[in-house]
């Protein structure tokens, strides 16, 4: 399964050159179903690897799990192509004792790739309360040590370097270092990757960590760093209007357009110390 991560396929190159064709590296994009004691919870469409940290990370940030004891198994099922083979593609997740199985409004049953919250039924069902608050959190950051974050995550992203189209997560130390690293076609997906890995390994709630993702920050990667207890989110691209709004109401330190030795902090200034 691990090797199922790019796909060659044949391409059409067109430059001033003139005209050649051959193979190209593509990031695999396939269906995940997520079952909870049997019962499908969710389809998000993710790259293959990491699958069971991507479930422990969808269902911290959902809110149905607190931590790696809340979930007793987590194994593949019956997901096969036509020929019977195991497509692992379908994962079925049993609960502890006690943990209550999720409720209330339902996702949709198809996630794309590049949205988390588009199966909520409405906004306001998105605003997950977090057991794990930020307000007090006192996590500083240098601004030179966050200038340092983006570069650090590039130099890790290895399926980037071969099909150019992964988002990539990654959870840093306050003074830069990289802990974690994920690679995902969805962006929430590598955010929930990283977390789920985060969740197994007893590092959740996250207080002393710089959670930074390759692209722009929206809503739903603000809820899901605020669901693991993350103090700041660091993006290399802009964030929206409502992450913006969710970061200031959360407590989060919101970090955006990360690149060289410049950056907008949108909201816990407070947690970036700049020497000044």
């Amino acid at each position: 399964m691990m090797g199922r991560v790019t796909a060659r396929r044949p391409v059409v190159r067109i430059t001033e050159h003139g005209t050649t064709r051959r193979p190209d590296s593509l990031a695999v994009e396939e269906p995940l179903e997520i079952r909870v004691g049997g019962r499908s919870l969710s389809v998000t469409m993710r790259t293959p690897g990491d699958d069971i940290d991507l479930v422990h990370g969808f269902l911290l940030t959902e809110g149905v799990i607190e931590n790696r004891d809340d979930v007793s198994v987590v194994r593949y099922c019956d997901g096969v192509d036509e020929s019977g083979a195991n497509t692992y593609n379908v994962l079925d997740v049993v609960l502890a004792e006690g943990v209550p199985a999720p409720g209330g409004p339902e996702r949709r049953f198809v996630t794309s790739s590049a949205c988390g919250v588009c199966g909520k039924a409405s906004l306001d069902q998105v605003r997950t309360r977090s057991r794990f608050p930020l307000s007090g959190n006192d996590l500083s950051v240098t601004a030179a040590t966050l200038s340092s974050m983006p570069a650090t995550l590039r130099a890790g992203q290895r399926i980037f370097d071969s099909t150019g189209g992964l988002h990539a997560a990654g959870l840093f130390t306050p003074d830069g270092a990289l802990v974690a690293l994920r690679e995902d076609v969805g962006r929430h997906n590598a955010v929930d990757k990283v977390l789920g890995w985060a969740l197994t390994q007893d590092r959740v709630p996250l207080s002393g960590s710089v959670l930074l993702v390759s692209g722009r920050a929206s809503f739903e990667l603000v809820q899901k760093s605020v669901m693991a207890g993350v103090p700041m989110l660091g993006a290399v691209s802009a964030p929206s209007s409502l992450a913006v709004d969710l970061a200031l109401e959360s407590g989060t330190t919101l970090v955006g357009f990360l690149r060289g030795e410049s950056m907008n902090v949108y909201a816990g200034a407070q947690r970036v110390k700049t020497g000044a």
